[in-house]
């Protein structure tokens, strides 16, 4: 009986792998793009909103890689994303220049308006390292600058991605935020329940524990 047991882990682990390996979940989006310097040396109001190609929903994760170089102390790089269903609601993250490097996390809800939910004037991230907001319909929006997590598991209700917005100057007259470079945003979403795969370790441990349990009253009434 051991060994049969192990026969069926083995086989089932193997088959599990296998799948994995030719099998993705039809509903993962993974995309990339790179926003150039110049788009945040404009101010909020004449930001145009960039529609992406897919809506990132359910579970979904944008990891920044900030590398601009910033023209000047009060420069900053400010990203909003919007949701699918109203511009009025959005995510907005905010990265300042040297020598300061100020970090922000702000939301807008129809409900209780603009808040910021994080603000941290000194070192508020590292150029070194990304950025990362992540979501997920169940736990919330969480955010990593990098460093440590700073916002945890905020309730944002329902919230999906399908445009956006980069901005850097507070006044038209402001000399330029950023001088040159890039930043990066890589975006991964999905809906984790499509991939049937995931549950069948679950599935292959059941079944193992009924084989024994039947293996056992037999031997018990022999």
């Amino acid at each position: 009986m051991k060994y049969l047991i192990l026969f069926l882990l083995f086989v089932g682990f193997s088959i599990t792998t296998v799948n994995a390996q030719e099998s993705i979940n039809p509903s993962l989006i993974i995309d990339e793009i790179v926003i150039p310097s110049d788009e945040f040396n404009t101010v909020l109001r004449e930001a145009p909103v960039r529609t992406l190609d897919k809506v990132h929903a359910i579970s979904w994760q944008v990891t920044f890689d900030n590398n601009l170089l910033y023209a000047n102390p009060d420069g900053n790089a400010v990203i909003r994303f919007y949701d699918q269903e109203s511009d009025d609601e959005f995510i907005e993250i905010g990265m300042g220049s040297q020598p300061d490097y100020k970090y922000w996390v702000a939301v807008q809800t129809p409900d209780e308006g603009y808040i910021v939910v994080h603000r941290d004037l000194d070192r508020g991230w590292n150029p070194d390292l990304k950025s990362i907001v992540s979501y997920t319909d169940k736990a919330g929006m969480t955010v990593n600058n990098g460093v440590r997590i700073v916002v945890t598991n905020l309730d944002i209700g329902v919230f999906a991605i399908d445009s956006y917005s980069v901005h850097g100057k507070e006044g038209s007259t402001d000399p330029p935020a950023v001088n040159s470079g890039t930043l990066t945003m890589e975006f991964l979403s999905g809906d984790p329940s499509q991939n049937v795969f995931a549950l069948f370790p679950f599935f292959v441990a059941a079944g193992v524990g009924v084989i024994v349990g039947v293996l056992f009253l037999t031997k018990k009434r022999n």
